[in-house]
């Protein structure tokens, strides 16, 4: 398992904490430069949204993991959190099904959670 695989549970894990809908892990590092791995997953409400955000993003604190970028917080319908190696999508449930990333990015290995 490389290190981005295992952020990428570690934040599946914290997302499942807060009830995230359907966690994906894909594996892009053969096909984008800009990171190894997606996190996906989605919320029923904003409040949720931020919920998972804000848990993913203490359970990577606490396992010393800096938060490059954010984007998305204020409106909570598709929170995005740069960790380098993993950017992680917390949509809301209707804003998943619009963008479809999974289908965007149809070429990425998934990976079992």
């Amino acid at each position: 398992m490389t290190n981005a695989s295992s952020i990428a549970f570690y934040v599946s894990s914290a997302a499942a904490l807060k009830k995230a809908r359907d966690i994906k892990i894909l594996d892009v590092n053969d096909i984008s430069p800009i990171t190894d791995c997606f996190v996906i997953c989605s919320g029923n409400s904003s409040i949720q949204v931020k919920a998972i955000a804000d848990e993913i993003e203490d359970k990577m604190a606490e396992r010393g993991f800096d938060l490059r970028h954010k984007e998305g917080y204020s409106t909570a319908r598709w929170i995005l959190l740069d960790y380098d190696s993993v950017i992680v999508h917390v949509f809301h449930n209707e804003d998943r099904e619009f963008y479809d990333l999974e289908r965007l990015w149809a070429d990425a290995q998934a990976v079992s959670f």
